[in-house]
């Protein structure tokens, strides 16, 4: 177990860089939010060179209302968009319950692992992304390949969404594929607003390992998303990189030198010298709900750290009038914590999306995205 007391120094994410405090919930809105996303795109993910582009296009391409034994309408559609190099498109796959009420709360899921996994005709099902479960629970399924914006290899600049739209010359702060997997994920959403099936007050983006790196980046950077889940995301992800064990700021960086800005590479064994942490980019999400997810034998991730930035995010929903997470100590496996506006919970075992997960992901939503 981990307490709140033995916790890094960390940085407040209630005071200013110029050392005064936020003294209001107005305050955070409308300035200290804004100056920690700033720091964030500086220091860690980057800044996109673009929204929405002009001229972005939806297809769908397939309409299949009686798909699952019935209980489901697949649709297919084509995110058609052109660049200053290039055209991209990003393909979504969407299950919309049938006999629910519409519209219906949606969970979009950025894949990062084989498509196999998000199999729209069901041959293949897989409890990475369960969809079956969700259209059981009223839930539509959304999901994107993560590989469809871009390549996450180390000359992704090459190809993708960073070809189409980066200028010649990349900037220190240009952004990485883990900004560039979250843009794809708010173009999903540009999509997910237009569909009358869909409630747009009512999307949660989800996201397993770097994909959950970049569920709550988008989380961050797009404050239509109602609901924010991380699973097993570790450093640069929900983990608090202070003090934190396994997996470390010049481990990811070596090993994925394109996920992240090529000013995080100065923070190398300088995590104290960060002007931010990871409680701070779960503070972003506030007042929106959050959901931190761990695996007992995840060293890598270092889930005592992840449940830190679910202690240390809290004062801000606080500030806000909202609960927080409602634990400072770390609970043991399959003990979810759902009451208060961070959900929380460990499943035991190693580094993994299961469908244990995607049942707290669920329980939670039903308590509170509803």
């Amino acid at each position: 177990m981990r307490a709140a007391g033995e916790d890094p120094k960390l940085p407040d994410p209630l005071t200013f860089q110029n050392g005064e405090r936020v003294a209001s919930a107005g305050q955070w809105t409308s300035k200290r939010r804004g100056e920690v996303l700033e720091l964030f795109r500086a220091n860690v993910y980057g800044r996109a060179p673009i929204g929405r582009p002009d001229g972005m296009k939806f297809e769908v391409t397939e309409t299949s209302p009686n798909t699952m034994e019935g209980k489901a309408t697949r649709k297919q559609v084509t995110l058609s968009f052109k660049g200053r190099v290039g055209e991209g498109a990003i393909r979504l796959i969407l299950f919309l319950p049938n006999g629910a009420a519409k519209p219906a709360p949606c969970l979009l899921f950025i894949c990062n692992r084989p498509q196999t996994n998000i199999d729209p005709t069901r041959a293949v099902k897989s409890p990475f992304w369960p969809a079956e479960q969700m259209i059981a629970r009223g839930y539509a399924a959304a999901t994107f390949y993560y590989g469809d914006v871009a390549p996450d290899k180390a000359d992704a600049w090459s190809q993708g969404v960073h070809a189409m739209f980066d200028p010649p010359q990349r900037a220190p702060d240009a952004w990485g594929t883990i900004a560039a997997w979250a843009w794809g994920a708010s173009r999903c959403m540009d999509y997910l607003v237009s569909d009358p099936g869909i409630d747009a007050k009512r999307v949660a983006v989800v996201g397993h390992s770097r994909g959950g790196k970049t569920a709550l980046w988008a989380g961050a950077e797009d404050e239509r998303f109602a609901m924010v889940v991380s699973n097993d995301s570790g450093c640069t992800g929900a983990a608090v990189a202070r003090g934190k064990s396994g997996e470390r700021i010049a481990d990811i960086n070596k090993n994925f030198p394109h996920w992240f800005c090529e000013n995080y590479k100065h923070f190398n064994g300088r995590e104290e010298d960060l002007p931010v942490d990871q409680h701070m980019l779960a503070a972003l999400i506030a007042p929106r709900l959050l959901y931190i997810a761990s695996a007992s034998e995840d060293k890598g991730a270092d889930p005592g750290h992840e449940f830190l930035a679910a202690v240390h995010a809290t004062p801000v929903y606080q500030l806000l009038g909202l609960k927080g997470i409602t634990a400072t100590e770390m609970p043991a496996p399959e003990s979810p914590l759902l009451e208060g506006s961070i959900g929380h919970h460990i499943h035991t075992g190693k580094h993994d999306l299961t469908e244990y997960d995607w049942k707290c992901f669920m329980d939670f939503a039903d308590k509170h995205l509803r």
